[in-house]
């Protein structure tokens, strides 16, 4: 699907056709491909005439953000993220002089909002040009992106508190975070750094009172990246307290088991020794022998036990 939206004298056209675009005399145009068909898609380059290269980066599958300068337009790649699956959404912007033109493969419940948005305005305001409809899609889309990261700390808090929980479901919770951070922080930063370059390039074209607009996307980001570096501290932190604690209690239990070994060591040797079935062993016609290497094993479990005990090894840690 094509949708049109063009600005006359502070008035909204909605839909006018493609091919009397050149005739209304528009302050500025936005068109834009909503899931569009190969048919729709091929207008990228029969009717628009936009570069081959940014035309193969819309159709093919999921490109970096990014902006490209190309003589006639500037193209840029951003990303819209679902909130459940943190799967991206490519959305591709064309601009020219007094245009805007969108392309997204899926819909964008971010682009509808503006959408439906700039078609309820009785009078469009005279700063609401070309590149303030740019500042409002794009501060949309990474607005959006907040409520993803916020789950995703409270999901690391949840983890902080739930000290009880069994260390390897905590482990793999853990994991599963720091991979959903790992995707968003894929968009971010490349989405970071496209706003960097908008703000450095003359060629956007950006007034003083635009660039504190886009600056403010801008700053939303860099704290974006702030709170994943945060989060992916705070999952390392817990990952460590964990494995430290596992190797705490595998220690505990390897000292009780060394103790028992070491106390039961002596009395299977004496009870190994008098198991032989030799001929000759006086030991076995002393009438109260038996007694004797009783008393004699319960007395070295006895010692030893209290020596274990003196040197702390009975004690937890």
């Amino acid at each position: 699907m094509i949708r049109t939206l063009a600005v006359v004298d502070q008035k909204v056209i909605i839909n006018p056709p493609l091919e009397r675009l050149d005739e209304i005399q528009a302050d500025w145009v936005w068109v834009d491909f909503d899931s569009p068909i190969k048919k729709e898609t091929n207008l990228l380059r029969s009717f628009f005439d936009f570069h081959p290269l940014a035309v193969e980066d819309c159709v093919n599958n999921l490109q970096r953000p990014k902006v490209e300068f190309y003589e006639e337009h500037l193209f840029y790649v951003v990303h819209a993220l679902d909130e459940k699956t943190l799967e991206a959404t490519e959305v591709d912007f064309f601009t020219t002089k007094n245009m805007v033109v969108t392309f997204h493969k899926t819909e964008v419940p971010e682009i509808d909002f503006v959408w439906n948005y700039l078609r309820g305005l009785k009078s469009v305001p005279p700063e609401l040009g070309k590149n303030e409809l740019i500042h409002k899609l794009m501060d949309k889309l990474v607005d959006m992106y907040f409520p993803i990261m916020h789950k995703l700390e409270e999901r690391v808090i949840s983890i902080e508190s739930n000290e009880d929980d069994e260390a390897p479901k905590l482990i793999n919770q853990i994991f599963d975070i720091r991979a959903d951070l790992l995707s968003l922080r894929k968009t971010v930063v490349p989405m970071r750094e496209l706003l960097y370059r908008m703000l450095e390039s003359k060629r956007v074209g950006l007034d003083a009172d635009e660039r504190s607009y886009f600056h403010d996307i801008y700053d939303h980001l860099l704290r974006l990246t702030d709170m994943m570096t945060s989060a992916r501290e705070m999952t390392s932190d817990i990952r460590d307290n964990y494995i430290s604690l596992n190797s705490y209690r595998m220690n505990n239990i390897m000292k009780t088991l060394t103790v028992i070994t070491t106390i039961f060591m002596p009395l299977t040797f004496i009870a190994g020794l008098y198991g032989m079935n030799f001929v000759n062993m006086p030991e076995l016609k002393s009438e109260n022998g038996y007694f004797y290497v009783l008393g004699i094993m319960i007395l070295l479990g006895v010692m030893m036990s209290l020596w274990f005990k003196k040197k702390g090894w009975f004690e937890q840690d």
